[in-house]
């Protein structure tokens, strides 16, 4: 019970911080059978039973040929929630699997968000939510920076290219130890894929930068996120933020002249 307020309260505080639900909202979870998904599902049947507003949940799956088990388990889970599920084998994904087996991420993630998009309009939704969590939302700003020279991250919530859907990740500030927590509380019938045992790529690779770190700051997501929301635009390098120019029509400061005096410089 415990755990469940704890998670309840971190999805309330992203929800009401970010207005992700709103009032008639009809909200797609995309469920992937795995921890994350079923924490999410769970916690926003919570919210909807105590929020001050009315919205609907229902959920879907999509199969891309990548499930290391029968995904059986999640019908019978999902009806004893009461929980409208839809399951649609997305054809295009089975041939891309079958045609170009070592196919990256980013194109699998191409054929998920059409197959999404379809089974939102066939359900009604105008909101999709995705359980992505706190680790999610860190790697993803390590790995853009990393890699592909963006500050960047996973948005809490944006909007499909037509507008027609709201997309939301309330898990924004759930760690990952606690959905894995709350699903072996509940017996939640986890279903792996594939995708998740993969090893030697970029994404385990940053995880296990995570871990080491993890174990001298255990509050380094914390940290991060707060990060993410407390952008000192004038301390980077893109010149559409800083002002090169004196206003006072001096001559422009050189680097050192515009710091702080508190800051100081020491030798790595």
């Amino acid at each position: 019970m415990e755990l469940q307020k704890a998670i309840l309260r971190k999805v309330g505080e992203a929800v009401t911080r970010f207005k992700m639900i709103r009032e008639g909202d009809r909200i797609a979870v995309g469920f992937s059978g795995g921890k994350d998904s079923f924490t999410l599902l769970e916690a926003l049947l919570l919210l909807r039973e105590r929020a001050p507003i009315d919205f609907t949940v229902c959920a879907f799956t999509i199969e891309q040929g990548k499930f290391l088990k029968p995904i059986e388990p999640f019908r019978e889970f999902l009806e004893a929630r009461g929980v409208e599920w839809t399951y649609k084998v997305d054809n295009p994904s089975l041939r891309l699997l079958a045609e170009q087996p070592d196919h990256g991420c980013d194109l699998c993630s191409r054929f998920r968000r059409r197959a999404v998009y379809q089974i939102a309009r066939e359900l009604g939704a105008n909101v999709i939510a995705f359980g992505h969590t706190a680790d999610d939302f860190c790697e993803s700003f390590l790995r853009n920076a990393m890699f592909t020279g963006r500050l960047s991250a996973l948005p809490p919530i944006t909007w499909s290219s037509k507008r027609d859907f709201r997309i939301i990740r309330p898990l924004l500030y759930v760690t990952e130890d606690l959905t894995r927590a709350y699903a072996g509380e509940t017996g939640a019938p986890i279903i792996p894929c594939g995708c998740s045992m993969k090893t030697g790529t970029v994404r385990r690779s940053i995880r296990d930068i995570f871990t080491e770190f993890e174990k001298d700051y255990p509050h380094l997501k914390s940290t991060m996120l707060s990060a993410m929301g407390n952008i000192n635009t004038g301390r980077l390098l893109d010149l559409r933020y800083l002002d090169l120019e004196s206003s006072t029509g001096e001559e422009p400061a050189g680097p050192l002249a515009i710091l702080q005096e508190d800051e100081v410089f020491t030798e790595s």
